[in-house]
């Protein structure tokens, strides 16, 4: 029912099987959030394939020493059932900078710390950490 939702799935079920990389079915604001995500260094690449009805994006998940993943939680905030939404002074820092939130914005998909750079607010999309 919701794709961003399974997108953030199945980035959780491959980490936890320790997979490489993982592929999900292509969409623009799924390919935006993967980019926020290489930006913040929680995976190494996102890149799409395919053409028309087949289009994929491929997701190089990131592993730190002991083989352990980047991301230790991934978690949707704003649903298609309810929807949050958040002013630029009350984007909140997650796990004390240490991770970000994912907003829909005006100006696009931005992490947390950039939206408050831009004094923007928008629909809280994703935690990370």
């Amino acid at each position: 029912m919701d794709p961003i939702a399974d997108m953030l799935t199945s980035i959780r079920n491959a980490q936890a099987a320790r997979k490489g990389t993982v592929s999900v079915p292509y969409s623009k604001i799924k390919m935006e959030i993967a980019k926020v995500l290489a930006k913040e260094k929680f995976i190494k690449e996102a890149d799409h394939k395919g053409k028309k009805v087949n289009k994929t994006i491929d997701i190089v998940l990131n592993y730190g020493n002991l083989n352990q993943p980047a991301i230790t939680s991934l978690k949707r905030v704003s649903k298609p059932s309810r929807r949050i939404y958040s002013p630029s002074s009350k984007i909140k820092k997650i796990r004390q900078g240490f991770g970000f939130q994912i907003l829909s914005t005006p100006k696009g998909i931005l992490s947390g710390k950039e939206a408050r750079r831009e004094k923007i607010g928008g629909e809280v999309i994703c935690e990370v950490y």
